[in-house]
């Protein structure tokens, strides 16, 4: 097998080829179809987040991952052939702090899977373990989002673009900041009612629920600001690890103020089944495996188009009309920033 692996930050990747791993009593060894590339591991690579992974490096990253089972260890139920999803997530897969998918095998803890619907690419799939996951976690669970409420959405990237789809999908009145006026008319063909440069212009509207995907800092502040009395602010973005806030402003408004980070298996599942449905898309652009490193580069510099998810071996996607609001399965014209 190959695999891309993590010396150390400020280290690039180091291609390595070494033997198949044969799966342990409750394992299973995946064939790595769709990886998708996340900003929390240009953090690792950069030194930001490098104190706060679980397992020190060396180590496979990647934890966005979509492949067909191949072996199986004893006490497994899957069956190889299946196709399904994998996602190394605290909440999502407990214990799971081993190699990831940035790999063309990866072994799992049986525990860790969920069927990928037919009707899904391993390249949704893939994406649905993270920008769908972290999203919906963010909205339905941590933000307590009910039908009616009036929402906010804190940057357009690939997971803000989602989440505004998803708040739509569960009946919210949704408005969104982002500054990049590219991404606007995307928003809107998804649903979005409004969008403006910077939260603090969404406070006329008397917000229930904002949630903030870039976390910058003075995104934080300003969400505090924009919410109504009594609302709730979602912090998921970790854009700067540190923001100062007005704290009259969050004590004089009753304001609550929670984070939010990665989900369960009942959210995957949830996106899961929006996308088998056709009502959810996550923008995306695919690349190769030996493209890995240089797709990281893309996104520490930002301004990338939807997600990027590694392809490992191409797939048609199952032919279906696309429902109103949608986007394309694997590739976008969308300009939204990867998260």
């Amino acid at each position: 097998m190959k695999a891309w692996l993590f010396t150390g930050a400020h280290e690039p990747l180091r291609l390595i080829e070494r033997e198949t791993p044969r799966p342990g009593a409750g394992e299973i060894l995946l064939e790595v179809r769709g990886s998708g590339l996340c900003h929390s591991d240009v953090g690792r690579m950069d030194g930001s987040l490098t104190p706060y992974m679980p397992q020190p490096p060396p180590i496979v990253l990647g934890h966005e991952i979509a492949g067909v089972i191949v072996a199986v260890g004893n006490g497994v139920d899957h069956r190889p052939g299946a196709r399904v999803v994998a996602s190394g997530t605290i909440a999502f897969c407990p214990g799971r702090n081993a190699d990831g998918g940035y790999a063309t095998h990866c072994l799992l803890p049986a525990h860790c899977l969920l069927p990928l619907p037919d009707r899904v690419s391993f390249v949704q799939g893939a994406a649905a373990t993270d920008a769908g996951q972290t999203s919906h976690h963010a909205l339905m669970v941590t933000g307590g989002l009910k039908p009616g409420m009036r929402v906010g959405i804190v940057g357009l990237g690939g997971l803000g673009m989602t989440a505004a789809r998803i708040a739509v999908l569960a009946g919210a009145e949704v408005h969104a900041a982002e500054p990049r006026r590219s991404a606007w008319g995307a928003a809107e063909a998804q649903g979005v009612r409004s969008v403006v440069a910077d939260v603090v212009e969404l406070a006329p509207l008397s917000l229930d629920l904002i949630v903030d995907f870039a976390g910058f800092g003075d995104t934080t502040a300003g969400a505090i600001h924009a919410v109504r009395a009594e609302g709730t602010v979602v912090q998921v973005g970790l854009g700067r690890t540190q923001a100062l806030i007005s704290t009259m402003a969050l004590v004089g408004k009753s304001v609550t103020l929670r984070g939010s980070g990665g989900g369960t298996a009942r959210d995957t599942e949830a996106v899961l089944s929006l996308m088998a449905a056709g009502e959810l898309s996550i923008a995306a652009t695919t690349i190769g495996f030996d493209d890995i490193p240089a797709g990281l580069d893309r996104l520490a510099a930002g301004g990338v188009v939807g997600r990027i998810v590694a392809q490992l071996e191409p797939e048609a996607s199952p032919a279906r009309p696309a429902r109103p609001g949608s986007t394309p399965s694997d590739h976008s014209t969308t300009p939204t920033e990867g998260g």
